[in-house]
């Protein structure tokens, strides 16, 4: 157990149900029918078969997020099955986790639409999601207010992909810098239809 500065109290931390997960789930059983993934409140975390960049390592824990966010004014929609689902077949507007993936495969960001919005465009968004429906596995972990896990799991994991909360991984600068580079490429190209 772990205090958490928030609970006012014993926090019993989920790092190992994350770590060394007793099952992974792959994009084809997330986005069946059947989801396993339950419409409740929870932290969730990626691992991959083939890394997205030679500097890290495959078959092993690299992002966590939750859902929701915590959201003090009003109440959520968002839940794990929502959130989860986003990221396996969204874009790179709506998900940090497939913003990340798609500047280390080196898939070129544009702008789109009006010209606010940066996305992968139609053919890049399709590749990644192929490229997670090959490596990408999720676990999760439910959890009525996740946000009191998050900053605990940045503190103890070495989670490489996470940028938020994170400055003291090794890859912060990296991705970081790596991810500015590809925001400016793509203000500087004409918008793509």
């Amino acid at each position: 157990m772990r205090s958490s500065p928030d609970a006012g109290g014993e926090v019993e931390m989920p790092g190992s149900s994350l770590t060394a997960p007793k099952r992974l789930w792959t994009r084809a059983q997330v986005m069946a029918k059947g989801c396993p993934v339950p419409a409740v409140p929870g932290v969730y975390g990626w691992h991959f078969t083939a890394a997205p960049s030679s500097e890290l390592s495959a078959n092993q824990l690299l992002y966590v997020g939750i859902s929701p966010r915590r959201m003090p004014q009003r109440p959520s929609s968002q839940h794990l099955r929502k959130r989860i689902r986003y990221h396996y077949r969204g874009n790179a507007y709506g998900s940090t986790l497939r913003l990340t993936l798609g500047c280390l495969l080196g898939l070129e960001l544009r702008r789109v639409g009006s010209g606010a919005r940066l996305t992968f465009t139609q053919q890049g968004e399709a590749a990644l999601t192929e490229w997670m429906h090959e490596h990408a596995q999720v676990c999760w972990i439910e959890h009525p207010e996740p946000w009191m896990v998050e900053s605990v799991l940045l503190a103890e994991l070495d989670l490489p992909l996470n940028l938020d909360q994170n400055r003291h991984n090794a890859f912060h600068a990296r991705l970081t810098a790596l991810r500015a580079q590809a925001r400016q490429r793509a203000r500087e190209l004409p918008i793509a239809r």
